[in-house]
Order: structure tokens, then C-alpha cells, then sequence
């Protein structure tokens, strides 16, 4: 075997076993950039980590144990003991890869495209469906194109979740209660079909005009702060951890830094357990 190439291999089995840990802290909001992470880690990290390779050799190693990632993220959502959750809220978010209005196709062409967002208004990239439990911690998530419907994402979370696969373990596995949902998942025969193909039961108050049901005011309050859970989640991704900065070119640079946000969004939940602090108290972890 050549000698690079026995270098290169030697390196891939150290960001296998340790470098994985640094591809989850380089999503801390404190690196503006994975330059700025990289430069970090060159100062400061170079004794821990004696075969840290170019960033670019870095970026692709990243990328190619997304997998390990995923499983990590998987593990920690198990020590939190998630699956003792009664039920678990579901939502999407826009996940914006580039301005909108730019002209061209960009890198993405193809996998991103143009969506609604009532908090961005219209945006170019990606729909993030996250399944949480009721204290924060991720047990799942899958992603599709901006213009991919709600219930065209949950009817392959739900699939997968049924009957997995090793490819797309991110969804994470089935929950025994029921799912807490907005009205973007309405649809009775969907929920038949969730119900009665992946055991998928989902709840979400109907729409304020509907004549067949009614909700009251106390139960539609109710409901709505148990979903809160998920917009304090989508706040760590975006705005602690910095997902809304994220520009990928190609669809591997998505997944992996994805995959490391959701894995350092639990492991900050564990720590503060060790701690004895409160669950997304993540401003004090650092």
C-alpha cells in the first residue's frame, strides 16, 4: 500500500474514533465560520489531536462518518431516556441555504428549491421536520426540499421510523405515543393511513373554521404549550449553534453539520443533567 495512502487511512480511523468530538464542538456558536474553528483548533487542539489533517481533508472525513455522527446523537437521546416520554411534539422550520433572489441555479440545484416560511416569508433551501420529547431532547429528524410538504415529510419520518433503515437513521426510532402536531399535518385520511400502515398516531388541533370539531380555547392553549417545546429547540439549532449561517454546496455538507448541531444540542441536555442544571440551560455549558 502506498504511503499517503496509509497516512490517509490512518488519519480517517482517528477522526473515526476521536474526531468526531471535534466536528460536534466546531458547531458551537463561538467559531464565526469552520475557518475560524479550524484555526482554533490548529492553536489550541493540536496536542490532543496530534493527526488533525488539512481542513479540506477534515471537511470530507466530517462528512464520511455523518453515519457515526448520527449514531452518537442516537445514543444520547437513549442515556436521556427519551423513549419514556408519553408522546413527542412534531414540527418543521425553514432551513435557508441562500438568498432567494440571487439569480443562477446555485450549488444546490436540483435538491434545494424555493418554500414559505410564515417566519422568513419565501426562502431557498430546505424543510427541517424534528421530532422532540418533552423535555428537548431531538429523537429524530429527516429533511426534504422547501417546497416538500408537512405531510409529504411526516409520511417518510412515519415510513422509515416503521421500518428502518440503516441509511436514514437520523428519523431515529418509532415513538409508543402519540405525536403532538400543528394544523400543517392536518388530514384525516393521512392519519388513517399513518395510524393504521406505521402505528403513527397524530394529534394537532383543527382548524378555527372547521364544522366537524371544535377545540376550546383552554384546549387549544394547552396543546400549543406543549409544542412550545419545539420552537426552543429550533432556536438552539439556528441561532446557538448556528444552522441559519450554514451555505453547503453540495447535499454531504448539509447532512453532516446537521447531523453534529442536533449531536451537541443533546449532549449539551446530558451535561446539564451531570450538572445538575436545567435541561437548555446551554448558555452556561461553556
Amino acid at each position: 500500500m502506498p504511503r499517503a495512502e496509509k497516512n490517509a487511512r490512518s488519519r480517517g480511523v482517528s477522526l473515526c474514533q476521536r474526531g468526531d468530538h471535534l466536528a460536534i464542538f466546531a458547531r458551537w456558536s463561538r467559531f464565526g465560520s469552520e475557518r475560524d474553528f479550524y484555526r482554533y483548533a490548529e492553536t489550541n487542539l493540536r496536542c490532543a489531536f496530534p493527526t488533525l489533517p488539512s481542513r479540506p481533508q477534515f471537511n470530507r472525513l466530517l462528512r464520511s462518518h455523518t453515519e457515526l455522527i448520527e449514531d452518537f446523537f442516537l445514543h444520547l437521546a437513549a442515556l436521556l431516556q427519551a423513549r419514556k416520554c408519553p408522546y413527542e411534539a412534531l414540527d418543521t422550520s425553514a432551513m435557508p441555504t441562500r438568498d432567494c433572489k440571487r439569480r443562477g441555479h446555485g450549488w444546490m440545484a436540483g435538491e434545494a428549491d424555493i418554500g414559505w416560511s410564515n417566519s422568513l416569508g419565501w426562502y431557498e433551501g430546505f424543510s427541517l421536520l424534528t421530532a422532540v420529547d418533552s423535555t428537548g431532547v431531538i429523537t429524530g429528524f429527516c429533511f426534504g426540499s422547501a417546497s416538500t410538504s408537512d405531510q409529504h415529510l411526516a409520511e417518510t419520518f412515519f415510513a422509515v421510523r416503521a421500518w428502518p433503515n440503516r441509511r436514514l437513521i437520523s428519523v431515529g426510532s418509532k415513538c409508543w405515543g402519540p405525536y403532538i402536531a400543528d394544523k400543517g399535518f392536518e388530514g384525516a385520511e393521512n392519519h388513517r393511513r399513518w395510524l393504521k400502515c406505521y402505528g403513527a398516531d397524530l394529534i394537532h388541533p383543527p382548524k378555527r373554521n372547521s364544522r366537524k370539531r371544535s377545540w376550546s380555547k383552554r384546549l387549544r392553549r394547552w396543546v400549543a404549550s406543549i409544542r412550545q417545546i419545539v420552537e426552543s429547540v429550533y432556536d438552539k439549532l439556528f441561532n446557538t449553534f448556528g444552522l441559519w449561517g450554514e451555505r453547503p454546496h453540495e447535499l454531504g455538507g448539509l447532512r453532516a453539520p446537521l447531523a453534529a448541531r442536533v449531536a451537541l444540542h443533546n449532549f449539551c441536555i446530558w451535561l446539564n443533567d451531570q450538572l445538575g442544571r436545567p435541561r437548555l440551560a446551554f448558555d452556561s455549558v461553556w
